[in-house]
């Protein structure tokens, strides 16, 4: 998106509305992505803010090697990391115990508000956290194998993998609530 990259460059130029809009455009689909990490759509929250006051303050150059969305998630994902890796020094927990998904919180209901997609929604929460990331950076934030491999630090084959098998646990879940859909 090359709009976006221009937004970013008036906001390092010295234009806040650049950043203003960068932050209308992303806020709730990073907030979601974010709460698929920590497990808390209030922290999700915090850190999605954090992420913006770091892109504000530190104003890190980007470098055109990926989409600006796929680098903004990255910096978000990282965000994110730190804060748990933060927090298991503090609680003694297991980062992989912070990775588990929660239920569907009434935020997220409200942005899916058509039945199916919540029936859908509600069956990737289900599924392990990196076939729920993998599965919601695919299709709800359209981005491609090689931007999820560089926002999750993954191989692109190893996300080729992690879809398939995300793909297909996700039909079973499915399969297994009585979910009908089409077959070509």
């Amino acid at each position: 998106m090359g709009n976006d990259e221009e937004r970013y460059r008036r906001f390092l130029d010295g234009d806040d509305n650049g950043l203003i809009e960068i932050i209308d455009e992303y806020h709730e689909g990073m907030t979601l992505y974010l709460n698929s990490i920590v497990n808390n759509i209030c922290l999700a929250e915090d850190i999605m803010q954090d992420t913006f006051v770091k892109l504000a303050i530190k104003k890190p150059s980007f470098r055109g090697k990926c989409s600006f969305k796929t680098w903004l998630f990255t910096i978000a994902r990282n965000c994110a990391i730190d804060h748990l890796r933060k927090e298991q020094k503090i609680s003694d927990l297991s980062l992989d115990e912070h990775l588990n998904i929660s239920d569907v919180t009434d935020t997220e209901k409200e942005f899916f508000k058509e039945e199916q997609k919540a029936e859908l929604y509600k069956a990737m929460k289900r599924l392990n956290p990196d076939y729920y990331q993998v599965l919601y950076l695919m299709y709800f934030e359209d981005l491609d194998t090689s931007d999820i491999a560089k926002i999750m630090h993954k191989a692109k084959r190893q996300v080729s993998d992690l879809i398939f098998r995300a793909r297909k646990s996700l039909k079973t879940e499915l399969e297994r609530k009585g979910f009908i859909y089409e077959r070509y």
